[in-house]
């Protein structure tokens, strides 16, 4: 019999079935009729082209070839069990793989990962770059973080954010300004990035002002490194966790994304 057409569903009430001698009680077990298992049990008998109960004066017996079969179908039934344990271990798992942009991550990101392995002395965390892209299938990710207008093809929550503003290292004067990669266009900028992280450190070094996410200038404006020259500004762009939808629905991923998007 080929794996793909074991009758899976007509196993599992026959040995409910084997363990009652009773379609009544197995029926109340599989929260179905009796009727309903009566047929499986039929069904099955027709699949396997045996006879697996007869009627007695005292009762549902098994017959021989029942009996024969359900130790093997038990120490199966028990093996699927460990199956599903095992695949569902990686849920409770405290290892995280994440993807994010190097200067998220530098700016952002480790601050707030410290602080959760503060609270969970178990916790784990495998941190990779997306410059190459983001690939859930080769790097087995559980979360990504992306920078753009959306989540993609992928389940997704935005960060929350002030959206962009304009800094400067205090005191200089400077009209000059850093573009990066990926930022807003800066027609005749003095300078010009990979990302926007670097936007930032060119302005702390005095070379100019930079129009970055206020999320990634969070910490140098707080420490007076940075000034805000005006308010910040609502962006169509922001950053995204992203994950498909399996490691999306995981439990340590929702918590994750929880901690990091408010």
């Amino acid at each position: 019999m080929k794996r793909t057409h074991l009758p899976l569903n007509g196993l599992r009430v026959l040995d409910a079935a084997a363990r009652h001698l009773s379609f009544t009680r197995a029926a109340d077990e599989l929260a179905v009729t009796p009727a309903a298992v009566g047929q499986q049990i039929r069904a099955l008998e027709d699949t396997l082209g045996v006879v697996l109960f007869r009627r007695t004066t005292r009762g549902l017996e098994l017959t021989p070839e029942a009996e024969a079969g359900l130790g093997p179908l038990r120490d199966g039934f028990l093996q699927f069990e460990e199956a599903v344990r095992a695949m569902q271990a990686g849920q409770s798992s405290k290892s995280l793989t994440i993807a994010a942009p190097r200067d998220l991550t530098d700016k952002w990101l480790l601050p707030r990962l410290a602080a959760l392995a503060a609270e969970d002395a178990d916790l784990r965390f495998v941190l990779l770059p997306t410059e190459d892209g983001i690939d859930f299938t080769q790097a087995n990710l559980d979360l990504a973080i992306r920078w753009g207008e959306g989540p993609g093809e992928h389940e997704g929550e935005a960060i929350e954010s002030d959206g962009l503003v304009l800094v400067a290292a205090p005191g200089i004067a400077t009209v000059a300004m850093i573009a990066w990669t990926g930022g807003p266009v800066e027609d005749g900028a003095a300078m010009r990035v990979a990302d926007a992280g670097l936007a930032i450190d060119a302005a702390l070094a005095g070379l100019g002002r930079a129009l970055v996410p206020a999320l990634l200038a969070q910490r140098d404006l707080a420490a007076e490194r940075l000034v805000a020259l005006g308010e910040p500004s609502p962006s169509r762009l922001g950053y995204w966790l992203v994950a498909p939808t399996p490691q999306w629905r995981q439990k340590k991923v929702r918590d994750l994304v929880d901690r990091l998007a408010g």
